[in-house]
């Protein structure tokens, strides 16, 4: 009989990146997930917890290794294959191979002037753009042209990127070392301007708060006024900006988007992460995206939040308050009433729980209150932050 199939996983962007760097040897001395002292780990869905083997993919599908779950043991199958820069992705073999005896830079930001100006005298370089999830100040591509940019401006610089995902200094020094393997490492110096090409790159990569890519996402109980006042902002943005805004109403994406999922637990958590993903695609290109489902669980908003700030956007959550009472008595729908009878599985604020928000930007209650004047709190918060002057 033929070996049953492995099942398979895609890991998180940082568990990808740890991955990457276990099956090089960056992490030397450890070689597998969970390893003591060791922050990297991987989270299997409980299902594959207890399986004697599991195949690690990329996003696309690509295997990439095998791990043995009970200890974390990983045989590399390839390496990644996509992405941008990928030819600067060098394993520290490739690296010792190819610079052995130059002096190595590690950076999570562009260079500044005056680093420049330090580095023209330190001799052949080897500039570390350490483009890890969560470690560069700006996005992993943009980092990797401010350093090819900034050495064509020294005499004998060569661009390695280093997947080293922020797990503390101390992790990211042991990555830097085993690239460096006894070669100098030096520090680039103090911080002060950007000019020139790596301005420009840093300019567009780090718009500022005002033009940030930005998710607007309201939550609150079926007839709490989300939608009403997520479609009147969106309409005064629209006015007042010359910013690009797209809807991602609840009941139009259950149309498209979200076609043929049902309104069990399971299926409601699906059609929120669906639209936090396309909300952070609409962030990463620095566009405004406007959501209002019910999102009643705090675990997919954190999952949504998380998918929204990887990407580079801003997430600002809106709870629209108004209390299970006010909702029902509005009821235009009848689902309330239809919930009440039983007549309605697993409705929100009746038979399935909502878990307000303790990490809402703005509170807003429309609970006797016209849709400007809420609106006015939303508003409000927005200028607050710096991210949008209505």
């Amino acid at each position: 009989m033929p070996d049953a199939p492995v099942p398979q996983h895609c890991p998180t962007p940082r568990e990808l990146d740890d991955l990457e760097l276990l099956t090089t040897g960056a992490l030397a001395p450890v070689t597998r997930f969970g390893q003591p002292g060791s922050p990297v780990t991987l989270h299997l869905p409980p299902e594959l917890a207890e399986a004697s083997l599991v195949e690690l993919v990329d996003p696309e599908g690509l295997p990439l290794a095998r791990v043995v779950p009970a200890t974390g043991a990983v045989e590399s199958l390839t390496h990644p294959q996509y992405g941008a820069f990928r030819r600067l992705y060098l394993t520290p073999a490739e690296v010792r191979e190819r610079y052995a005896g130059r002096t190595f830079v590690a950076l999570d930001d562009a260079l500044y002037d005056g680093q420049l100006e330090t580095l023209r005298e330190a001799g052949p370089l080897v500039l570390l753009a350490l483009v890890g999830h969560g470690t560069p100040a700006l996005s992993a591509p943009a980092l990797i042209r401010a350093t090819l940019a900034g050495a064509a401006e020294l005499p004998d610089a060569a661009v390695v990127a280093v997947p080293a995902s922020f797990h503390g200094h101390e992790f990211l020094r042991q990555v830097v070392d085993n690239y460096a393997a006894g070669d100098p490492v030096i520090s680039a110096g103090p911080a002060d301007r950007h000019s020139g090409r790596i301005a420009e790159i840093t300019g567009a990569d780090q718009p500022g708060a005002a033009h940030t890519g930005l998710v607007l996402f309201f939550t609150g109980l079926s007839g709490s006024g989300k939608s009403t006042l997520a479609r009147a902002l969106m309409d005064l943005v629209l006015e007042q900006t010359d910013r690009t805004v797209t809807s991602l109403d609840g009941d139009v994406v259950r149309r498209h988007l979200s076609a043929g999922l049902t309104f069990s637990k399971a299926d409601r958590e699906t059609n929120i992460r669906r639209i936090g993903w396309v909300a952070a695609e609409i962030s990463r290109h620095h566009g405004i995206a406007v959501c209002s489902p019910i999102a009643p669980f705090a675990e997919t908003r954190r999952q949504v939040r998380e998918m929204v700030e990887d990407a580079g956007g801003a997430f600002f959550l809106v709870h629209v308050a108004t209390p299970l009472e006010e909702c029902e008595r509005r009821d235009r729908k009848g689902l309330y009433a239809k919930a009440r009878r039983g007549e309605i599985p697993e409705f929100t604020g009746i038979s399935s729980p909502y878990e307000a928000p303790d990490d809402a930007a703005v509170r807003v209650d429309t609970t006797g209150r016209t849709i400007e004047d809420a609106l006015g709190d939303v508003t409000l918060a927005l200028r607050d932050a710096g991210f949008l002057d209505l």
